[in-house]
């Protein structure tokens, strides 16, 4: 179970999505969302892994952590909680979100930690694909088999990525990762070093991750040989990439298709309404129809192709 929670510090507007108010098994319509009430839930033991409501509006945030809450019926829950600032154009704090992830089931926990470290191990063992989630802060979480390639530890991978970089590319691809804009796809071919083989170009594709309200939470990254040509396909990297889709390529795609609003809306069981928000790019309800809308599409023969400079082309098979 998950749940969601925002501030806006100027106007004191707090929410909290329904699936926060059932983590802490409080009533909606009895309580009022505030970030000091979700606190005062967190065990005192824990309490120094929390962000303080006054750290938050002074613009400092605490990477994700594993905290425990007392509920109001006394039951103990274990949350892992992630927060995020969003700065002003001047760099001041103007709001904050995160997101809290009941983890308290160790034994389901590790079983999907587990399934999916197999499946990942399956793609570097075959192909040498490695998934890297990246945070917004930019801190990488390689996968152990990155410290294998490199030969180097996984602390040391995960504190310079950059380092396995041949020397003469390093800089320029370093720049290059610095400027990319945080809400878009970012693409890359560096020539990167190994420990038992010799440099051999590597893709590099970032996609930004987005919750249900559409805030950006993170970037999904893959690094694959670019031997391998197209992208291997994955659930979280196709929803990435999906999240590039804007109205205008829907527009184009349905040109291509020669289809109107209303025949987008009845091939995907969208209300034309829900289309029309979608095209125009107005808000969170857009961005969790937008996969159903581009499913549609594919279906229909169109393709999305992300280009080297992240821009997206539509093309019809």
């Amino acid at each position: 179970m998950t749940g969601s929670w925002a501030w806006v510090f100027a106007s004191d507007v707090q929410t909290w999505s329904p699936g926060l108010y059932r983590l802490l098994g409080l009533d909606p319509v009895r309580t009022r969302p505030s970030y000091d009430l979700l606190a005062g839930f967190v065990h005192p033991d824990d309490r120094l892994h929390l962000a303080s409501a006054a750290d938050l509006i002074q613009g400092h945030a605490l990477p994700e952590r594993e905290v425990r809450v007392v509920r109001p019926d006394g039951t103990l829950r274990t949350l892992a909680l992630r927060t995020e600032l969003h700065l002003t154009p001047e760099g001041r704090p103007r709001a904050a979100a995160g997101i809290a992830l009941d983890v308290t089931d160790p034994a389901a926990l590790l079983h999907l930690r587990r399934a999916d470290q197999r499946r990942r191990s399956a793609w570097f063992a075959q192909a040498r694909v490695l998934f890297v989630p990246v945070g917004l802060d930019m801190s990488f979480d390689f996968p152990p088999e990155a410290a294998r390639l490199a030969g180097r530890s996984l602390d040391e991978v995960n504190a310079d990525p950059f380092a396995d970089v041949v020397p003469e590319e390093r800089a320029a691809f370093r720049d290059s990762v610095a400027r990319r804009r945080p809400g878009l796809v970012f693409q890359g071919a560096p020539l990167i070093r190994h420990r038992d083989r010799a440099p051999e170009r590597y893709r590099i594709l970032s996609v930004p991750v987005h919750d249900d309200q559409g805030r950006l939470i993170e970037r999904s990254g893959l690094i694959y040989p670019a031997a391998l040509g197209a992208p291997p396909t994955a659930d979280g990297l196709r929803e990435g990439l999906e999240q590039a889709v804007e109205g205008r390529h829907l527009r184009a795609a349905r040109a291509l298709l020669d289809w109107s609003m209303a025949t987008l809306a009845a091939a995907s069981g969208l209300s034309l309404s829900t289309v029309r928000r979608l095209e125009e790019g107005d808000g969170p309800a857009a961005q969790r129809s937008r996969h159903q809308a581009v499913a549609t599409l594919r279906r229909a023969g169109i393709r999305f192709v992300v280009l080297d400079d992240g821009a997206v082309a539509v093309a019809r098979t």
